[in-house]
């Protein structure tokens, strides 16, 4: 199994070969730089996969490929998840500043600069709407899209904007907690998951323990192979639809 890994990096690295540029491509297209971070990043993520194929051939690579695809999904979508309850947070307090300063009698210009400085993550679009408050111009805020839309409405209707932003900071609130509810309860089933994802490699560790020989099985023979691919794109059906049943709850 070790010796046709050898013969199968070398048909990968040919086969992505980049093809020489052209006279125009080299005219128009800029020269591409490569960072060191980016070749760390892709040296990370390989690693396993080669080091797999190196002690379990063919079908340990493959195996261990599908696994650190797994478990790179799991790591960018908790990451995302995150991401998004903080915005949401952030967003909420954004709301709530710009309410009191309103409510206090301070114009949205400067209500917009107060929650900048309170808020930092969210400051460059917060800015944007202070300017477009200042230039009298539609607000642009990608960051921010609930609350250029109340900023908008209250300004093409001639609504009070503190009692719009009031209701868009009710609505923002509202929409995190239920966020945050929602991910205390499926706390459990991510859990539960995440131990059935890893009861198959502690079978296999107890069977070693034993002398039962699983991994010598797996990793010397065809039919072992197999089963060892099969198993591992098993498991990595087993947490994309994991995610896809937790993962459907979104903050609006």
């Amino acid at each position: 199994m070790i010796t046709a890994w050898f013969p199968l990096c070398v048909g990968a690295a040919l086969a992505c070969w980049p093809a020489p540029p052209n006279r125009l491509q080299a005219v128009i297209e800029p020269p591409t730089t490569i960072r060191v971070p980016d070749v760390w990043r892709v040296v990370r993520w390989l690693f396993p996969t080669a080091l797999a194929g190196l002690v379990a051939g063919i079908g340990g690579a493959i195996a261990a490929g599908m696994l650190t695809l797994a478990w790179r999904q799991e790591w960018r979508a908790h990451r995302r998840a995150g991401a998004e309850l903080a915005m949401a947070a952030h967003t909420a307090t954004a709301l709530r500043t710009m309410v009191a300063e309103l409510r206090s009698g301070a114009h949205p210009v400067t209500a917009a600069e107060a929650a900048a400085d309170v808020v930092p993550a969210l400051a460059n679009d917060l800015r944007s709407l202070a300017t477009a408050a200042r230039l009298d111009s539609e607000p642009r805020a990608p960051a921010l899209p609930e609350l250029a839309a109340a900023w908008s409405l209250g300004k093409r209707y001639g609504l009070p904007m503190a009692d719009v932003l009031d209701a868009t900071r009710r609505d923002a609130e509202a929409s995190l907690a239920f966020a945050r509810r929602m991910r205390a309860k499926l706390a459990g089933p991510r859990a539960s998951a995440a131990v059935l994802t890893g009861l198959p490699v502690l079978c296999l560790l107890l069977g070693q323990a034993m002398g039962a020989a699983p991994l010598t099985v797996l990793t010397g023979s065809t039919p072992g192979q197999l089963l060892l691919i099969a198993g591992s794109g098993l498991l990595w059906a087993g947490t994309a639809w994991c995610r896809a049943l937790t993962g459907r709850t979104r903050i609006r």
